[in-house]
């Protein structure tokens, strides 16, 4: 974990109190920490630094569990490893969505925050966007094989051809990805351990019908951003699940409630303050959707449309 983060970081345990983290480097490489811990001063928790990675995860209520497992076995990563890097692989069947993405943002001095960064390919976009990027997701495979990626730049993945036939190849950043301006953690996107007004570039692709609470995610990314002279990515496919969250907590897909109709719609009324949730208020400047496809093996693929607003304040 780089220094410059301690800055920035705060206890998501005592949350909505921003309580100061105090760091206890055992090894360290320069401007990494390589272990260590960070302690709270208030609630006494504490939080390990492990092989360069900060586990700032808040609880065991704080999450499904059988989602975040979910996303520790080896198919869903080398699914989303191909979906973020696909390209770079220059495999004919690849999606350009990240790279859409990115062109909706300008350039913004300051820091990004890629919130739910999976395998990493949107924290290292932000970073050409910005004087630094920080990605988080709850986990802990995927963080450490961006972070593997931030460091020695190629990375052997395994792909999955049929039934247990793989394949291995090697994902090569490109020169502009300088991995001295990202850094990875594990964290939860409804907790973030993050002072309040301290990124002036945000994104949260395809994360908002992945967490429990999904108005609680669009709070916490708005606390975290810059009052003005921000801008802010938001990326859904709306594939609401009672799996994942309970009907009445999700921000769209119901004819009744808080939120009925679509997510879209749902999401842009609360950037723009019509309820009055997140202040102050976002501006719209661009509403779309980005094709963004996952492979399972070599003949399976899931494409999914993903509906974004880019705003700005």
């Amino acid at each position: 974990m780089k220094r410059l983060l301690l800055d920035i970081l705060i206890c998501p345990v005592c949350l909505p109190q921003e309580n100061i983290l105090t760091c206890h480097p055992m090894d360290k490489d320069g401007e990494d920490i390589l272990s260590g811990s960070l302690q709270c001063g208030m609630c006494g928790s504490v939080f390990p630094i492990q092989e360069g990675i900060a586990f700032l995860l808040p609880g065991a209520s704080s999450s499904n569990h059988e989602l975040r497992s979910k996303y520790e076995e080896s198919s869903f990563l080398s699914s989303y490893l191909w979906s973020h890097y696909g390209d770079l692989l220059g495999d004919v069947e690849a999606n350009t969505s990240y790279a859409e993405w990115a062109e909706l943002l300008g350039y913004n001095p300051g820091f990004s925050l890629d919130a739910g960064c999976a395998a990493g390919r949107f924290t290292f976009e932000m970073s050409n966007k910005s004087d630094f990027a920080v990605g988080i997701d709850i986990s802990r495979s995927f963080v450490r094989k961006a972070r593997e990626l931030m460091i020695n730049r190629k990375l052997q993945v395994r792909l999955r051809e049929e039934g247990v036939i793989e394949r291995e190849q090697t994902i090569s950043l490109p020169h502009s990805w300088k991995g001295d301006k990202v850094e990875f953690i594990v964290g939860e996107v409804q907790s973030l351990p993050f002072r309040a007004r301290c990124f002036s570039n945000l994104a949260s692709l395809n994360v908002v019908d992945k967490v429990p609470f999904p108005l609680a995610h669009l709070k916490e990314m708005n606390r975290v951003a810059r009052k003005c002279e921000a801008q802010f990515l938001f990326s859904d496919p709306f594939s609401w699940s009672s799996e994942v969250a309970r009907e009445e907590d999700w921000l769209g897909g119901t004819s009744k409630g808080t939120y009925p109709g679509r997510g879209i719609d749902n999401v842009s009324s609360l950037l723009t303050g019509e309820r009055c949730e997140l202040m102050p208020a976002w501006k719209v400047d661009r509403k779309g959707h980005i094709w963004w496809k996952i492979r399972n093996h070599q003949n399976n693929f899931e494409l999914i449309r993903s509906c974004y607003v880019k705003a700005s304040r």
